[in-house]
């Protein structure tokens, strides 16, 4: 089964989400806690965690190896759910291999982020033992939005990371409940996905006739509240 974590940093949702069954784990990042007010990242960050056993990833947020390696130390000292957010290169585009390497000899879990291809996977796994968690979030939403089809690249990081027990193929950047859909028929561990598409893949199931009423329901009670006349 694919897993369905929620990509949100907003204390209520994270609340609210928490309790739905069908929300396996959390995804955060900077720009996620940013838009939800967060102005001491330590703190908002230890806040969320308390509200949730599941598992929930926080980003470092440094531009260099050293520093990166020394906030997720502190950053997996926070909870036993907690994931390590490391991105697969810095802004230069430099691999923080050598990071990934640091962080999972220390046996901290790791979802290694903004990840677009299979040789980057490869890269990846080159680095990590076979025993420590390691999440490895491909950009499915982000690749298509730049005219590149994202399957293919799941299919061979999927196939590469097979024998890796400890590595989940995660996708990332969701854009429409039908993504849980192919994510499931490739056979990703997880996907992740803002809580508004969480809601729509919960009411999955209803049938063609079901959809037509419903949309043409719509019309009429937009055309009625507008008091229009042909």
């Amino acid at each position: 089964m694919t897993k369905i974590f929620c990509d949100i940093a907003d204390i209520k949702l994270v609340k609210k989400f928490n309790k739905k069954n069908i929300v396996k784990g959390f995804t955060t990042n900077p720009s996620l806690m940013r838009k939800a007010g967060a102005d001491d990242y330590s703190k908002y960050s230890k806040n969320l965690i308390k509200i949730t056993k599941k598992p929930i990833s926080c980003e470092v947020f440094a531009d260099d190896i050293k520093n990166m390696i020394l906030q997720g130390k502190k950053i997996s000292k926070w909870g036993k759910n907690v994931y390590v957010k490391v991105p697969i290169t810095n802004s230069k585009g430099k691999f923080m291999g050598k990071v990934i390497n640091i962080l999972n000899k220390n046996k901290i879990k790791l979802n290694i982020t903004a990840v677009y291809t299979s040789k980057q996977t490869k890269q990846i796994l080159k680095k990590i033992n076979n025993k420590t968690k390691v999440i490895i979030s491909i950009f499915a939403g982000r690749l298509a939005d730049s005219g590149k089809d994202p399957v293919p690249q799941f299919k061979q990081s999927l196939k590469i990371s097979k024998k890796f027990k400890n590595v989940e193929i995660l996708w990332a950047s969701t854009r429409e409940p039908y993504n849980y859909l192919q994510a499931k028929d490739l056979g990703c561990h997880i996907i992740t996905a803002p809580p508004a598409i969480i809601e729509k893949i919960e009411n999955f199931g209803k049938s063609y006739q079901e959809l037509t009423k419903e949309t043409v329901k719509g019309f009429l009670i937009d055309t009625r509240k507008s008091k229009f006349k042909i």
